[in-house]
């Protein structure tokens, strides 16, 4: 099977759900089909197609994992975006909470070439303006995990490293809250009666619900801010 741009998108829709089970667990179905945006028949007539070609392992009624050769294209796709993503950002001068979806569109247009090109121009990044890991030339992606502000220490200093979602409204919520990665905060308080987060910035503290402190990953530090 050519690796054609919805081919791409399941390998990689695949993939994330992946990296969000722990291992040999399948990615069920369901879940897929809410990823890509179509009805369950719809994704289970492609994962079936996709297991005939040998890139994905599928079991009905429990569901899909790739197998190495659909992980390697796989990794590959979200090189391609990544890198994309943050040649948009800086070179283009595209604001970062636009440049997901026209990534979407070119990680299945420019060759390997471009991307290596792309890649040494920008000193061979190591995360996208998303602070998503960006895969090496060999298919090697950054395993390291991470504490979100849901689960980290209280009262300590820790950095934003990663935003995991790429929606525009919540990046430009994230912006506004002076949350984006690099930046130094701590967590006050947990509120589980109102299900909030209370996060302090070097100018002020913001309080967010519980579900959107989870999408944003830190790293601890030792200096207090």
């Amino acid at each position: 099977m050519l690796a054609s741009p919805t081919v791409e998108n399941y390998l990689k829709a695949i993939y994330q759900g992946q990296s969000a089970l722990a291992d040999g667990q399948h990615v069920p179905m369901g879940q897929l089909a809410a990823a890509l945006g179509v009805v369950p028949g719809t994704a289970t007539t492609m994962v079936k197609a996709l297991a005939e070609s040998g890139l994905v392992s599928y079991e009905p009624y429990v569901g899909v994992r790739l197998t190495v050769a659909g992980e390697k294209l796989a990794v590959m796709v979200l090189r391609r975006h990544r890198l994309v993503e943050l040649f948009l950002v800086q070179v283009m001068g595209m604001n970062w909470t636009e440049v997901h979806d026209e990534a979407e569109h070119l990680e299945h247009a420019v060759s390997d070439r471009l991307i290596q090109r792309i890649d040494a121009m920008l000193g061979h990044p190591q995360v996208d303006p998303h602070g998503d890991p960006i895969p090496d030339a060999s298919g090697t992606v950054d395993r390291h995990e991470y504490h979100s502000l849901l689960t980290c220490p209280l009262n300590t200093r820790v950095t934003v490293t990663r935003v995991l979602d790429q929606n525009p409204t919540f990046l430009k919520f994230i912006e506004d809250c002076a949350l984006m990665p690099g930046r130094a905060v701590e967590v006050t308080t947990r509120d589980t009666a109102a299900d909030s987060v209370s996060v302090k910035t070097p100018d002020r503290t913001v309080t967010m619900g519980a579900r959107a402190a989870s999408k944003l990953l830190v790293q601890l530090e030792t200096n207090p801010i």
